[in-house]
């Protein structure tokens, strides 16, 4: 099991940006695949980017695609997703998900650790 905790979240304005951080504990970071998904109101949690275990390879739903970057460091045990122009529909509580399996997967059954999330509002 790896912990995660998340952090970077908050409140910014339509078209702004905010980058959400990581931090994983507990094993060997690079052994792990990381994604991002969301959580709005009264939705299902969402897919919105994975990352390979050295970072060569990333995949992104596409609502996301050219807006958002995720990222990692390794040396650090830390995954970042950059999120810029930023929509009020992106508005939900982000989580980080971390996996061995070396596949970039995009349902969050295929995730065993989790964060507890960060809350992002992107208002109008």
């Amino acid at each position: 099991q790896v912990l995660l905790v998340e952090s970077g979240g908050g409140l910014v304005q339509a078209g702004g940006s905010l980058r959400l951080s990581c931090v994983a504990s507990g094993r060997t970071f690079s052994l792990y695949v990381m994604a991002w998904f969301r959580q709005a109101p009264g939705k299902e949690r969402e897919f919105v980017a994975a990352i390979s275990r050295l970072g060569s390879n990333t995949y992104y739903q596409d609502s996301v695609k050219g807006r958002f970057t995720i990222s990692r460091d390794n040396a650090k045990n830390t995954a970042y997703l950059q999120m810029n122009s930023l929509k009020p529909e992106d508005t939900a509580v982000y989580y980080c998900a971390a996996d061995q399996t070396p596949v970039l997967r995009t349902t969050p059954h295929d995730y065993d650790n989790w964060g507890q999330g960060t809350q992002v509002t992107v208002s109008s």
